[in-house]
């Protein structure tokens, strides 16, 4: 009989050392609550590296690197197969007005009307559905859009809405057509003054209903607030909204304290997940109190720039030009306030830890504003003060973005809706250095993108597309709008995520994928940077998560 048992010995004894081998490189991989592996990830960080796979713990990511590294250094609480799926930063809106989004969910929505008769019925349809509200209320008509391109009036207003006060907010926000109830009760008349707007007459002198620029908060302003609850409801209505299209981070720009601090109150309870970086009006008891207490710099809320009106609006021909309107000649736009007022409010915020970001459309009001940033900063390049929008800029204005350290904050769906009819505004030589995206890059090195919601669409990937092929929702013009001016894709993921992230200070906590950044991304089907250019509008996001936590998924 043959004696097997000191090599059986042997094997077991090897077999358990192999076990206790494992058992302790099982034990020795770091604890981490998320490990996300085969998937395509864009960094977008310094080389615009891609990975296979990160890990998330405490909110923040850790490592960034290979699947097979990753699975050998890490043990998750949760383990996700992205399957192939392309991973990017959360995408950062640098410019919109989300709270004002939010409470105008229940307007009625006048984008895209082709007609007065279309906004019309999409008014009677509105308050059909709000039959109590207080005040008939609308937003997004473009008379650009309809067939005789005429400004409205107020006289269907008064004969169908004449006891319900009636306000419908032009597209940019810039204009607004009335009734008389409206007016009767703000008191505006014939003689009412009036500095930085209109209030539009007709020939015979009589009121027309339609408000310009400052005019239109004559009778904005008497709209009663909604209360703190319909508020909250709101706001996590168009939080929702903001997660389907994979945005984490919004610049909300121009609240007051009391806005602020709701929406404060909502993400310290955990309800309002999205991070907000809020610019400030500049009201004498906004600057009395945040001057005196400085910015607010936490993960969730920034609070630390001040959003200033210089002009109206190109399309209801507010915007402050050198030179008079080409289809209005005797006609420049004009300044909101006084160049003596903004170079004191400049002087102050240079005095502070505030930036001060300017909303400027026409050429004239960003030279002036340009001006009086460079005055005010003396060499002080990296306090990132902003231009929001610089729409249309002179050559020889354009190499003071780089000259002072100026961010230029642009919003690329601007130039592929304004394209249709811009050029009758400006002329086709002033045409050529508006929406010149591509030249403030190559002066600043930077852009920061935005939508301007809910001027524009919420979806910042209509944005990215506008960027890059320069087209509408329908890919006209086929070959692109100026074409000399879009950017490259990974430029425009930069713009919508990093570039926007230092456009407030934030880029050492947000806009990429990397150790120590906050977890927050989104999850496509589609590759954003080799996808046909027919592909980007309709590319949706299948999950949005942030601080390592799930807010959306596709269902």
């Amino acid at each position: 009989m043959m004696n097997f048992s000191r090599p059986l010995g042997q094997k077991l004894g090897a077999a358990l050392v192999a076990l206790s081998a494992l058992a302790g490189c099982q034990g020795s991989r770091e604890s981490v609550d998320l490990l996300v592996t085969n998937a395509t990830v864009y960094t977008v960080d310094s080389t615009f590296a891609k990975a296979e796979a990160f890990a998330v713990k405490d909110g923040k990511f850790v490592a960034v690197g290979s699947s097979a590294d990753l699975k050998s250094r890490f043990s998750a609480t949760k383990e996700i197969d992205a399957q192939g799926q392309f991973v990017y930063p959360g995408f950062y809106d640098a410019h919109c007005h989300f709270y004002r989004y939010a409470l105008a969910l229940p307007s009625a929505d006048l984008v895209g009307t082709t007609s007065w008769k279309a906004v019309i019925q999409k008014l009677q349809e509105n308050r059909r559905q709000y039959p109590q509200a207080a005040w008939l209320t609308g937003r997004g008509w473009d008379q650009n859009d309809w067939a005789n391109k005429q400004f409205p009036t107020k006289d269907t207003l008064d004969i169908l809405f004449p006891d319900v006060p009636v306000l419908l907010t032009r597209v940019d926000g810039h204009a607004a057509v009335v009734n008389q109830k409206a007016l009767d009760l703000a008191g505006v008349t014939t003689s009412t003054p009036i500095s930085g707007g209109t209030i539009t007459r007709d020939a015979q002198g009589r009121l027309t209903g339609l408000l310009v620029d400052n005019a239109t908060r004559l009778v904005s302003s008497k709209i009663p607030d909604p209360t703190p609850a319909e508020t909250a409801r709101l706001l996590l209505q168009a939080q929702q909204n903001c997660l389907a299209v994979g945005l984490t981070s919004l610049a909300d720009a121009g609240l007051d304290r009391a806005d602020i601090e709701q929406m404060a109150a909502l993400q310290q309870d955990g309800q309002l997940k999205l991070r907000l970086n809020v610019m400030l009006n500049p009201t004498p008891a906004n600057r009395t109190h945040y001057l005196k207490n400085g910015p607010i710099l936490t993960d969730q809320l920034t609070v630390s720039s001040f959003k200033v009106y210089a002009d109206g609006a190109l399309g209801s021909r507010g915007a402050c030009l050198v030179e008079p309107y080409a289809d209005k000649p005797k006609e420049t736009g004009f300044l909101l306030s006084t160049e003596k007022e903004y170079r004191a409010l400049a002087k102050e915020l240079a005095a502070s830890k505030f930036q001060m970001n300017t909303h400027a459309i026409g050429d004239s009001a960003n030279r002036i504003i340009l001006n009086i940033y460079g005055e005010a900063l003396t060499g002080q390049k990296d306090r990132r003060w902003r231009i929001e929008h610089a729409q249309v800029v002179t050559p020889a204005d354009m190499p003071k973005f780089g000259q002072f350290g100026i961010v230029p904050s642009v919003q690329p769906t601007h130039a592929t809706s304004d394209m249709y009819w811009a050029g009758e505004r400006l002329g086709k030589a002033r045409l050529a250095t508006a929406y010149a995206y591509a030249e403030l890059l190559k002066q600043y090195g930077q852009l920061a993108l935005g939508s301007d919601f809910p001027v524009e669409d919420i979806n910042p990937l209509y944005g990215f597309h506008s960027a890059v092929a320069r087209q509408d929702a329908k890919n006209y013009p086929a070959n692109g709008f100026q074409m000399e001016n879009a950017i490259s894709r990974p430029d425009a993921l930069r713009g919508m995520t990093t570039w926007a992230a230092h456009a407030g200070f934030e880029e050492q906590r947000k806009g990429q994928i990397k150790p120590g950044m906050l977890a927050d991304f989104v999850m496509l089907s589609t590759d954003l940077i080799t996808a046909p250019k027919e592909q980007l509008r309709t590319a949706s996001v299948l999950e949005t998560w942030i601080s390592g936590q799930q807010v959306f998924k596709k269902k």
